[in-house]
C-alpha cells in the first residue's frame, strides 16, 4: 500500500507542477513534473508487466520507479499473482488499470505543453485549454482514487481476513497527509522573507498546531481501528448469522466514519497546499452537484432543499467554494431534526454593498448556546459519532483564504444559520 500512497502523491504533485509550468513557463516546474510523472509511469509499467509478462525483474523496475521500498517488491508481486482474481483485489486492480490510461493522457498533455513553451508559441487561449485539460484529468484521477478506496472497503464485508489490509491502507494515507502538511509548512517558513524573529514566531505557532494535529489525528484514527478489531473478534466467535450481519453493519459504519475523517484531512491538506485560483464559478451547478452527492442518503430524501440565488455566478476559487458548500450542506443534513415532519435547508446567495453573502439555513437540531463559540475549533466535534470535528474548522480556513468571514447563529430545536461574507474580486 506504500506504492498506492506514493502513486496518489506523485499524481497530485505532477498535476500541480504541470499547472505551474503552464502558468509561469518556468522550466524548474517542468523538471519537477518529469520527476513525479516517472513515479506513476513506473506503476503503470509494473501493472502492465504483471498482466502480460512473467518477468518479475521487469515488474520490479516499474515498482522501484514508483518509489516502492525494495523489501516490499516481492510481497507486492506475490499479492497480485495470488489474489488478482479474488473479488477484494480484482476490482481494485481494474481501477488501477483505468488510472494508467489517465497517466498516458497526462503524459501527452505534458508533452504538448512543453512543446508549446519551448517553441514560445503558447497563446493565452491555448494555455486556458491546456489548463482545463489538466483539471479534467486531475478530477478523473481523484474519482479513480476514491473508487479504489471504495473497492477495498466494500470487499471487507465478504472477506474479514483482509480488514487489516484496508486499515494499513488508511494509516498510510494519514501518514502521507501529515507528511505533506509538515513539508509544506516547513517550506513556507524557510522561504519566508520576514525577519528572523517573525520566522521563529511562525515556526513555533506552526509546530504547536502540527503537534495538536498529529496527536488528534492519531487518536481519531486509532479509535475506529480498535473498534474494528473488537468487532472482528466478536464476529469470529458468533454463530448466529443474523448477529454476524449486525456486526458487519457496525464495521461498515465505523469504516465510513474513518473514510470521512480521511477525506476531511485531505481537504485540510489541499486547502493548506493549493494556491488560491480565481475563476468564474457557476453557483447553481456547484450546489446541484453537491446536493446530488447526498441524494441517496436516507436523511436527504426527507429534506426539502431550496435555492434562492440572486447571483448565479461569482468570480472566486472553486476548490474553496466546494469545501464551504459541501461541509455546510453535509452538516445541515447530518443534524436534521428527526422529530420534525417538514425538514428544510435553504441556500441563499446575494450581493450586499461590495461583498457577496452566502446564507445556509436549516430547521434542524440546532447548536447549544454554550458551545456555539467553539464550533470552528480544530477537532471540536458536537457529536464524534457523526462528524470528525474537522469540517467546520476546514470551512473557516477556506473562508479565510478567500478573504472572507463566517459566523453562525442557532437555537436548539429551531435550527442554525451560517453566514459567509466573501469579497467581490471583480468589483462589479
Amino acid at each position: 500500500m506504500t506504492g498506492e500512497s506514493q502513486y496518489s502523491k506523485a499524481q497530485k504533485d505532477a498535476v500541480y507542477y504541470l499547472t505551474n509550468y503552464v502558468h509561469t513557463n518556468n522550466t524548474k516546474y517542468w523538471d519537477f513534473y518529469l520527476r513525479e510523472i516517472k513515479v506513476i509511469q513506473g506503476d503503470k509499467l509494473a501493472l502492465n508487466t504483471l498482466n502480460s509478462n512473467p518477468d518479475d525483474e521487469l515488474v520490479k523496475v516499474g515498482l522501484r520507479a514508483g518509489r516502492n521500498k525494495e523489501e516490499d517488491l516481492d510481497d507486492i508481486i506475490w499479492l497480485f499473482k495470488k489474489f488478482k482474481n479474488v473479488s477484494l483485489f480484482s476490482n481494485a486492480f481494474e481501477i488501477w488499470g483505468k488510472a494508467n490510461v489517465l497517466t498516458d493522457t497526462l503524459t501527452q498533455v505534458g508533452n504538448e505543453v512543453h512543446k508549446k513553451v519551448v517553441s514560445s508559441t503558447l497563446t493565452d487561449a491555448e494555455r486556458n485549454i491546456l489548463l482545463l485539460k489538466i483539471e479534467v484529468i486531475s478530477e478523473k484521477f481523484t474519482i479513480i482514487e476514491r473508487n479504489f478506496t471504495d473497492a477495498i472497503v466494500n470487499g471487507s464485508s465478504k472477506m474479514k481476513s483482509y480488514l487489516i489490509f484496508a486499515n494499513v491502507f488508511f494509516i498510510m494515507i494519514i501518514i502521507s497527509c501529515v507528511g505533506i502538511y509538515f513539508s509544506i509548512m516547513m517550506k513556507k517558513l524557510l522561504q519566508s522573507t520576514k525577519e528572523i524573529e517573525l520566522k521563529n514566531d511562525n515556526l513555533t505557532l506552526a509546530n504547536k498546531e502540527l503537534d495538536r494535529f498529529v496527536y488528534s489525528a492519531s487518536h481519531d484514527l486509532r479509535s475506529p481501528l480498535t473498534s474494528l478489531k473488537g468487532l472482528v473478534q466478536i464476529a469470529k466467535e458468533e454463530e448466529d448469522l443474523g448477529q454476524v450481519k449486525y456486526y458487519f453493519e457496525l464495521m461498515d459504519q465505523t469504516i465510513s466514519r474513518q473514510d470521512q475523517f480521511i477525506m476531511d484531512i485531505i481537504d485540510y491538506s489541499r486547502n493548506k497546499r493549493v494556491d488560491k485560483t480565481l475563476e468564474a464559478v457557476n453557483l447553481n451547478q456547484l450546489i446541484d452537484s453537491i446536493v446530488q452527492q447526498y441524494a441517496h442518503n436516507d436523511n436527504t430524501k426527507n429534506i426539502k432543499i431550496e435555492k434562492n440565488l440572486e447571483i448565479d455566478e461569482i468570480y472566486c476559487d472553486v476548490l474553496r467554494l466546494k469545501i464551504i458548500f459541501n461541509n455546510l450542506i453535509s452538516n445541515a443534513i447530518k443534524y436534521s431534526d428527526p422529530e420534525k415532519s417538514e425538514k428544510k435547508i435553504e441556500i441563499k446567495v446575494f450581493k450586499e454593498n461590495d461583498v457577496f453573502k452566502i446564507e445556509i439555513e436549516d430547521n434542524g437540531l440546532g447548536i447549544n448556546e454554550d458551545i456555539l463559540p467553539r464550533i470552528f475549533e480544530m477537532f471540536f466535534g458536537m457529536n464524534h459519532n457523526i462528524g470528525s470535528g474537522l469540517g467546520l474548522y476546514i470551512t473557516m480556513e477556506a473562508v479565510q483564504v478567500l478573504g472572507g468571514t463566517i459566523t453562525a447563529s442557532s437555537k436548539i430545536k429551531e435550527g442554525t444559520i451560517f453566514t459567509i461574507t466573501l469579497p467581490n474580486y471583480h468589483g462589479n
